[in-house]
């Protein structure tokens, strides 16, 4: 199986290149975001809380988060691998991953698109005019951007101690992007 992380902050990008990997790559994609979505949407219990959570811009705890994708994953046993969108946040919930693909096939890489906070606010607010995703909005915005620098970022050199950690250049036109996605992503084979 074949395993990667997509990494960056609130507007980096993350959805759009999935979209185009999963084509590309036969990968499955676990968005932690579109699962807590959908929870919410079929208004699970599960979904109640963490609605909660993500009106007010915090992080899904850990225990919750994890179990989750854990179900997501097993839902898919003969997948070529996953692209994780989202996950982990936090250095728990990536040693938890760890430990969760020890028979799966790890985590081959990890890509962070590289995305400065003027362009991440400019790409959110006008994806909020268009999606009118709740956790788009001005000031959860802020919140978000904030947790992502001030504690996810925090989960990269987790990985790139591991020697797994690639950076790539999160601004420009999208189909260039990809390009270097597919070239780090090739590189990984």
């Amino acid at each position: 199986m074949f395993n990667i992380i997509l990494f960056g902050p609130p507007g980096a990008g993350k959805g759009t290149q999935s979209e185009k990997l999963i084509d590309k790559y036969k990968l499955v994609h676990i968005s932690t975001g579109d699962i807590f979505r959908g929870h919410i949407q079929q208004q699970t219990a599960l979904g109640l809380k963490v609605s909660t959570l993500i009106a007010n811009g915090e992080l899904v705890p850990d225990s919750i988060t994890i179990h989750m994708l854990e179900e997501e994953i097993e839902k898919t046993p003969d997948a070529v691998g996953f692209i994780f969108d989202g996950f982990p946040r936090t250095v728990a919930q990536a040693e938890a991953l760890d430990a969760f693909l020890e028979d799966k096939g790890k985590v081959a890489g990890v890509i962070a698109l590289d995305v400065n906070e003027d362009e991440l606010r400019k790409r959110i607010a006008e994806r909020q005019k268009i999606s009118g995703r709740p956790d788009d909005a001005a000031e959860k915005l802020v919140k978000r951007i904030d947790e992502y620098f001030n504690k996810t970022v925090h989960v990269l050199p987790y990985y790139e101690a591991q020697g797994k950690l690639t950076r790539v250049n999160g601004i420009g036109e999208i189909e260039d992007i990809f390009q270097n996605l597919c070239k780090v992503i090739d590189g990984m084979k």
